[in-house]
């Protein structure tokens, strides 16, 4: 057998001995023959470097360490996942999606265990390993692909009949028993050890040094899909998770589909009692939508589908006693109380803070300095006080009050009556305030600054160089380069992100501005609405009003934003600066073929997913709503309508079809 013959056969066995153990549990020869296989290998390629490929399995550690991660886009965004914490949520969860697909019938789920990891999505082009990108934002995350080579259990080929390409999400994690081996070694070298799987295993894959990583016992699991190119998929996705499997990558032995509302409870309870003996970390587990199609029909909203929930489990809790309660003073002048604990170890972290909301939440669970109490925490969620134990509370203790100034500016406190919030009525002149302000206004998903952070932020406000979020415009690469620990390379590279902000998108700013009330979804339906900056600043109550999903609060915390003096001027700062975007391609002015008009979709349209048909409705001008009225003009229908479509029969709403949509959208 020639040596191309040899290394390929050796290559074919690793990888099935791979397969056998880490896809199906099952190993099929014992670890001193699978390394016997690999030294013999690493021999054969030594002396034929010419033959060595990069989906070799000797090829999983290999080059230099990097400098830093660079970013990947992901094709199909990363979302997060709505929260359920009772058996109600997810029963109004159910309720939603039988609702939107206007059925009675129970809903297939697809269930698996919520793994307490860092999320990963990997991209194979020809089957082959082509990048490997943590979350990040979800839009964009950092490419670890030499660290993700690194773990067995990332096959560097797939096998079968593989699409083109094929984006697929996972989770990396730490096993309970890798996770306490490693820190018994550490600490037999008298090393620094972890305080959790989680943050062992992001620890891991975020080192610079993919050596280091390929000594840390990191597994992963794969459960999702993003983009695919020149295949088909199965029509569900328990089968896609199965075929998942088919192409050599592990998933998660605990997952199954359950039907309706008493399947996914049962589930949850089932992996609940057995959490423990699972061998890995968990923090509630996740429901899908089985079909690909009843997926599509669903859609999203804001940053997260409307067919999959996670049902957490219950809160971790422990007591511990309050030292101080202090107030700290938010973007928009928000005082919220914290209390400053004595360290405790709760939910897998040590918790030295906790949040006690406002002003009403810390007076009726009357917490005090010197109190002992229940601190709970979830999962990411900030660390709440739950209840006081007043049997405990030791002599002396005073309720305490709400600041009459701000303890950061002095400002006045201002409560409107019937708000829970309390807050600093001295905008940008409160240090707090305008710190957060200008984080805020530079984060990722409103102008992107890079290399702004926290640190930079504070040392550009309390020197006085930053009021505004127009002052950022107005630093140069010499100022930058006279704070503490900016050197000039670091000085002139954040100037020019400073500079390249410039040119952004009008959601962007909108959200950047940090108007009250105003996420990235609703500056989204701003910018389609209005088209441009001018016709949103002139703008009515009623006419702000009629964007999607804006109701009379938000309205008037809009209006009152773009009316207050000091906000318009640094507004009229930023565009004199050098702010700018491309206009929308649309906007809703009177010469959009839709504008005015009020759709109902329903049923299955041939060619567009419901997400698609009504995105398409209000980028021409259209508005959507989820219910039939005599206000409604049309209703979009398509095959198996329901309810919706005999209530328009009913009041006379006019009935059209995809084709009739289309060719209303293309008479401009």
């Amino acid at each position: 057998m020639d040596a191309a013959a040899q290394i390929a056969s050796l290559k074919a066995t690793l990888a099935r001995y791979d397969y056998r153990y880490y896809v199906l549990d099952d190993p099929e020869v014992p670890d001193a023959e699978y390394d016997r296989l690999l030294r013999a290998l690493r021999e054969w390629e030594a002396a034929h470097p010419e033959l060595i490929t990069p989906d070799s399995p000797t090829q999983r550690v290999s080059g230099t360490p990097l400098k830093s991660f660079g970013e990947v886009a992901h094709r199909v965004p990363m979302l997060s996942l709505d929260n359920a914490f009772a058996d109600a949520d997810v029963e109004a969860f159910d309720r939603r999606v039988r609702e939107r697909l206007e059925t009675d019938e129970d809903i297939d789920y697809h269930c698996e265990p919520k793994l307490d990891g860092l999320a990963i999505s990997l991209t194979y082009v020809d089957g082959l390993l082509q990048v490997g990108a943590t979350r990040g934002d979800g839009v964009t995350g950092e490419d670890v692909t030499a660290n993700l080579r690194t773990m067995r259990s990332v096959p560097l080929r797939l096998v079968g009949d593989v699409p083109r390409l094929v984006e697929v999400r996972g989770e990396v994690f730490m096993s309970d028993a890798g996770f306490a081996r490693m820190n018994r070694e550490a600490l037999a070298r008298g090393e620094k050890v972890f305080v959790n799987p989680r943050n062992a295993a992001a620890g891991s894959l975020r080192q610079l040094d993919p050596s280091i990583t390929a000594t840390r016992p990191l597994e992963a699991f794969f459960y999702g899909i993003g983009a695919v190119e020149g295949g088909v998929l199965p029509p569900t996705h328990s089968g896609f998770v199965a075929q998942l499997r088919t192409w050599g990558l592990r998933t998660c032995p605990e997952t199954r589909v359950a039907r309706g509302v008493a399947g996914l409870l049962a589930y949850y309870r089932d992996i609940g009692a057995r959490r423990a003996t699972l061998g890995y970390q968990i923090d509630g587990v996740v429901y899908k939508v089985d079909a690909f199609q009843r997926q599509r029909e669903l859609g999203f909203v804001a940053r997260a589908p409307r067919w999959a929930i996670a049902h957490k489990f219950p809160a971790e809790e422990e007591l511990t006693q309050v030292r101080d309660i202090e107030w700290q003073v938010g973007r928009t002048g928000a005082l919220t109380p914290v209390a400053r604990l004595e360290p405790v170890f709760v939910g897998g972290v040590t918790v030295s803070n906790a949040t006690l909301h406002n002003i009403d939440e810390l007076q009726r669970k009357d917490v005090r300095v010197g109190d002992t109490v229940v601190i709970r925490r979830a999962g990411d969620v900030i660390p709440e006080v739950v209840r006081v134990i007043p049997e405990r509370r030791p002599d002396g203790t005073e309720a305490p009050a709400l600041p009459s100034a701000c303890p950061v500016c002095g400002s006045a406190i201002h409560r409107i009556e019937g708000e829970a919030v309390a807050r600093c009525t001295g905008g940008y002149v409160c240090l707090a305030q305008r710190k957060e302000a200008i984080k805020h206004y530079a984060g990722r998903r409103a102008m992107d600054v890079e290399g702004l952070g926290d640190k930079v932020v504070d040392q550009l406000v309390e020197s006085g160089l930053v009021e505004s979020p127009a002052d950022l415009y107005r630093l140069t690469a010499e100022t930058l380069a006279s704070l503490e620990r900016m050197g000039e390379k670091s000085a002139t590279k954040l100037a020019a992100a400073i500079e390249a902000s410039k040119q952004s998108t009008l959601p962007r700013f909108l959200f950047a501005l940090g108007i009250p009330n105003v996420g990235e979804a609703t500056a989204l339906g701003l910018a389609e609405h209005f088209g441009d900056l001018g016709p949103l600043r002139s703008a009515t109550l009623d006419q702000i009003q009629a964007v999607p999903d804006v109701g009379p609060v938000v309205a008037q915390s809009i209006r009152s934003f773009l009316d207050d003096a000091r906000q318009a001027s640094v507004v009229d700062q930023l565009l004199t600066l050098g702010v700018r975007w491309e206009p929308q391609t649309l906007t809703r002015g009177e010469h959009l073929p839709l504008t005015g008009k009020t759709f109902v979709c329903t049923g299955t349209l041939p060619t567009l997913g419901r997400a698609d048909a009504e995105a398409m409705i209000r980028k021409a001008g259209g508005k959507v709503t989820g219910s039939v009225s005599k206000k409604t003009d049309y209703v979009l229908a398509g095959a198996d309508a329901g309810s919706k479509l005999a209530k328009a029969i009913e009041l006379g709403v006019a009935v059209i079809d995809e084709d009739a949509l289309k060719a209303m959208i293309s008479a401009v």
